[in-house]
């Protein structure tokens, strides 16, 4: 590592190797290299003087790649396609001139691009995938244990541990409906030369169209995809690149949503994230446990959202068949992007991993705040035992303006039941009232939603990625 220079802390810190490798150099120079071989072979198959000795001698040296001649030869001619096709060109002498024949820079650009991409997108999905098999078992856990729901983060109706985690599970799934539509339909940029016209193949084929149209189609199938896209300028759409980083940020999005309710559960001592037993939560404060995974997903997160507008920008000003003024800011959105998501979802594993519940503490906020809750239900049981319902409401809501008053001014607990049964209105007991005290009869269909939930919605996607399932994370605290 090189202290004497800036490094990115995506790349140091948070992002795993093998993102890192996807967006490494050897990743793009050997792509380069392998569609320069489709492209021989393709010309060959359509009729070009090519020859098999050639092409071998191309495979030969698809992956050791002569940096130090690409470099020198950059530092002297100032493009960095044309280098990289002279040092193929010198490992390879005698295929050195049908290299890149017929192309331009962004057929190996702009390809590799969206190859990489694809790759990228590959393993962040595997990463959300096993993001979602986590989380479904916490929530099948923890379906049937009550906790506060809180609305504006004020205690309201009951819900279950479970049925909370599952919000954030729900949102996970959309994201993954989000990014397989978008690996479905990515296709490379293809032969399109240098405004698109495909121009310079159709001189290379004398004319022959029908040779140059089968040039996509058979470098599609070449490259392992449906297809290339049907018309483009010099590049291909950077709406394609838009569409991938807002992929990104749903992700983000999603795991800030369920970090953030984590962050304010620890707050609360009710749910705590993973927290290792040496760790240190404050340099002065040795008693702290501070959410800071959580925390960390939050501020990447912020990161990868405000990096969405990026190629949004781009795409909108590119003008005519193409300017360079998206090359320096696609070298930087569409990594870091990808870099700052992978990081964010090793993170959400962890996390997801090692949440721990404390159902005690829980159970001590449920307590507080059940007496109030239970007024319907008790009310209810006045009226049948022959009280007027109208009476009884105004009652209530004057014993609940009391009790809060003991709550919040007086600091003492909840004595809501005790006044209610000190009423000659109510003609109940204490006795009586408790039981009504019981969480589960206020949780309402948490327990099935969750069962339910999980069998129509996350079961299948399990299923259907069971080959992927078992990934686990390494972080860096």
């Amino acid at each position: 590592m090189s202290t004497d220079r800036y490094s990115s802390p995506l790349s140091e810190r948070y992002a795993s190797k093998e993102m890192q490798f996807i967006f490494s150099q050897d990743m793009k120079f050997r792509t380069w290299r392998r569609l320069w071989i489709a492209l021989a072979e393709i010309e060959k198959d359509l009729g070009l003087d090519i020859t098999q000795e050639q092409i071998d001698e191309l495979k030969e040296h698809k992956d050791d790649i002569n940096y130090d001649v690409a470099v020198a030869r950059e530092k002297e001619v100032r493009h960095d396609v044309m280098s990289h096709v002279y040092a193929y060109g010198v490992q390879c002498p005698k295929a050195k001139g049908i290299i890149h024949l017929g192309a331009t820079s962004c057929y190996v650009g702009d390809n590799t691009d969206i190859i990489i991409m694809t790759e990228a997108l590959k393993l962040v999905r595997k990463k959300l995938v096993n993001v979602i098999a986590e989380l479904s078992k916490f929530a099948d856990k923890y379906k049937a244990q009550p906790t506060l729901g809180f609305t504006h983060f004020q205690p309201a109706q009951p819900t279950s541990v479970g049925k909370r985690a599952c919000l954030w599970l729900q949102d996970f799934t959309i994201d993954l409906e989000e990014l397989d539509f978008v690996l479905d339909n990515m296709k490379l940029l293809g032969s399109k030369g240098t405004t698109g016209t495909q121009a310079s193949f159709l001189e290379l084929f004398d004319g022959d169209l029908d040779k140059v149209d089968k040039l996509d189609p058979m470098l599609a199938e070449k490259m392992g995809y449906k297809g290339c896209m049907a018309v483009s300028g010099q590049t291909y759409s950077r709406k394609i690149d838009m569409k991938v980083v807002n992929v990104l940020a749903g992700i983000a999005t999603s795991a800030t949503k369920m970090a953030t309710d984590i962050r304010l559960l620890q707050h609360l001592k009710e749910v705590e994230e993973p927290f290792e037993k040496s760790q240190i939560g404050s340099s002065a404060m040795a008693y702290k446990r501070n959410p800071m995974r959580s925390e960390r997903i939050c501020s990447l997160a912020r990161y990868v959202i405000s990096d969405m507008i990026n190629p949004a920008i781009t795409e909108a000003t590119q003008w005519f068949e193409r300017t360079l003024d998206d090359s320096a800011n696609k070298r930087l959105s569409v990594p870091e992007g990808f870099l700052a998501t992978d990081g964010i979802l090793d993170l959400c594993l962890n996390v997801v991993d090692g949440l721990v519940v404390y159902p005690k503490v829980i159970e001590k906020h449920m307590m507080a705040e059940l007496p109030f809750m239970a007024t319907e239900n008790i009310m209810m049981d006045a009226v049948k035992a022959g009280g007027d319902r109208q009476e009884l409401h105004e009652k209530i809501r004057q014993l609940s303006m009391e009790a809060g008053k003991n709550v919040k001014v007086e600091g003492k607990d909840n004595n809501l039941l005790e006044l209610i049964a000190a009423d000659p209105a109510f003609p109940l007991t204490l006795e009586e009232l408790q039981k009504n005290m019981d969480p589960q009869k206020y949780i309402g269909c948490s327990v099935h939603q969750v069962e339910k939930f999980l069998a129509e919605v996350v079961q299948p996607i399990l299923d259907a990625n069971k080959d992927i399932l078992g990934v686990t994370a390494e972080i860096n605290v």
